[in-house]
């Protein structure tokens, strides 16, 4: 699913009546709704990281991560929820070898047009095309969106897969108390999404489930135009 931060694409939302809304699950519905809005995305969002959906706070901790990542080197990251290759293009640019997954289709075709350079694969966060423990790093920036708190056991269970030992995540989301959003006919798609606002405390305490350590968590208001909750980004190490 594409890395919809702060659902940077909620003025596209149409809303429809109930009977008009197909009935998926979380997966299918992502893949059905960032298909049929990726060029719009593209459109609002871009294909590069900018000042206009990440503050200066955002950037700094991307940043930070990069240059851990970049001393930590050789080996390779993943973008995971790609959309249209933001952040592997981030990456990519400051040295690292990125490579990004999306749910969506069409937001992977976005990708590989706008970054040909770098390689874009349809999957799902929990089934990461790689092999066990190789990869150095991980980001999920804004990716979780469409994940239900309780199945984010399953998702960092597949990360955990994919690390290297020592190896490292950034998980950016819109922090809340786990409250759900609902978006009838999503971005004009005919089809239900929901959207959730994460608690802070639940995504530290699911990766502590699933093995992870030295959680470390930055946290800001809202700041720009399109948000309407805090944001939260969270660093987190698999053990050695």
């Amino acid at each position: 699913m594409a890395n919809d931060a702060s659902d940077h694409s909620a003025s596209l939302n149409r809303t429809a009546a109930p009977d008009q809304t197909a009935a998926l699950d979380h997966a299918a519905a992502s893949r059905v709704v960032y298909d049929h809005s990726a060029d719009q995305f593209v459109q609002a969002v871009g294909t590069s990281v900018s000042e206009d959906f990440e503050a200066p706070f955002d950037q700094d901790v991307l940043a930070e991560f990069a240059d851990t990542l970049a001393a930590k080197a050789p080996g390779a990251i993943i973008d995971v929820g790609c959309g249209p290759g933001r952040i592997a293009r981030y990456l990519d640019e400051r040295g690292l070898d990125c490579s990004g997954i999306d749910i969506a289709p069409k937001m992977i075709d976005a990708a590989r047009f706008a970054h040909p350079h770098l390689t874009f694969e349809v999957a799902p966060l929990t089934n990461i095309p790689t092999d066990d423990g190789s990869l150095l790093g991980a980001v999920y920036w804004y990716s979780i969106i469409t994940t239900p708190p309780a199945d984010l056991a399953t998702v960092w269970a597949e990360l955990d897969r994919v690390l290297q030992p020592d190896g490292l995540v950034l998980i950016a989301f819109q922090a809340g108390d786990d409250d759900a959003v609902e978006r009838p006919n999503a971005y004009g798609s005919d089809t239900h999404l929901t959207l959730y606002r994460h608690s802070v405390s639940a995504v530290i305490a699911s990766l502590k489930d699933a093995g992870f350590e030295r959680c470390e968590v930055h946290q800001r208001d809202q700041l720009l135009a399109h948000e309407d909750t805090p944001q939260a980004f969270v660093v987190a190490q698999r053990p050695a």
